[in-house]
C-alpha cells in the first residue's frame, strides 16, 4: 500500500484550537477543492509504502500528535485507515486537517483519529459552491472525537454564510467550538468584520474564538 506524500516535517501547529502545539506533520498530495485563499500549493510528492512512511514518523522525536494534512488526507482514506491504526499502536496520538467535505471516508478512518480540525468552507470565502449538506453530514461523525471547526474569513466573506455555519453547528452539536481565521495578509483590514461576526457568534451561544495563523506570523513552515 503506497500513498502520495508530499513531505514530512517536525513544526508547530499554527491554526486553530492547538496553536503553538509540537507536531509532527505529514502532508498528503492532491485535494478535491480548489479554493480561493488556499496557500497550500501542491505540485511534487514521492510515492511511499505504509512501512517506509511509519519509519519515517518515527525517527523524530518530541512530540505526540502526527497532523495528517494536505490537501486533503481523506483523499487516501485506505492508506489512513491504516496509517492511523500504527501510529496509536506506537502511543502516537493522530490529529486530522481536513476540508470537512468526505463524510464517508471519515467514517472509515475515526475510530483511530484523536482530534479533527475540520474546515467549513464558507462559500464566499472559497469562491466556491456552498458545502453545508457534507459539512453537516462530517460534523455528525466528527463529533465522536474532539473535533473544532475552522472557517476563514476574508474581504468578500459575508455573516450570512457565518449564520449557516451557526445553524449546522447548533444542529449538531452546539458544544463544537467554531474558530474564526483571518486570511493572510489581510488581518489587519479585518478587525472590524471579525468583531461583528464574533458578536454574532456570542449570540448564539456557539462558542467562538479568532485565532491568526501563527506559522505565518513567525515565518516557519
Amino acid at each position: 500500500m503506497n500513498a502520495k506524500i508530499c513531505e514530512v516535517f517536525k513544526s508547530i501547529q499554527g491554526e486553530g484550537l492547538y496553536r503553538g502545539m509540537d507536531q509532527l506533520f505529514v502532508r498528503f498530495f492532491g485535494c478535491n477543492l480548489e479554493c480561493s485563499f488556499c496557500d497550500t500549493k501542491l505540485q511534487n510528492f514521492r510515492e511511499v509504502s505504509l512501512t517506509e512512511l511509519v519509519e519515517q514518523i518515527l525517527s523524530f522525536t518530541g512530540y505526540d500528535y502526527v497532523s495528517l494534512t494536505g490537501g486533503e488526507p481523506l483523499l487516501q482514506e485506505s492508506f489512513i485507515k491504516e496509517l492511523a491504526r500504527i501510529l496509536k499502536e506506537k502511543n502516537k496520538k493522530v490529529y486530522l486537517e481536513t476540508n470537512g467535505v468526505l463524510y464517508e471516508q471519515l467514517d472509515n478512518v475515526i475510530e483511530n483519529i484523536d482530534i479533527i480540525a475540520m474546515d467549513f468552507k464558507l462559500p464566499s470565502s472559497t469562491g466556491l459552491k456552498d458545502f453545508w449538506f457534507y459539512h453537516r453530514e462530517f460534523l455528525k461523525i466528527a463529533q465522536r472525537k474532539k473535533v473544532f471547526v475552522k472557517a476563514v474569513v476574508g474581504l468578500s466573506t459575508r455573516i450570512e454564510d457565518v449564520r449557516i455555519a451557526l445553524a449546522v453547528i447548533q444542529e449538531v452539536n452546539p458544544n463544537i467550538p467554531l474558530v474564526l481565521q483571518p486570511e493572510n495578509p489581510h488581518e489587519g483590514v479585518l478587525n472590524e468584520k471579525l468583531r461583528y461576526f464574533d458578536k454574532v457568534c456570542r449570540e448564539s451561544k456557539v462558542k467562538v474564538e479568532i485565532i491568526s495563523q501563527l506559522h505565518k506570523e513567525l515565518g516557519i513552515k
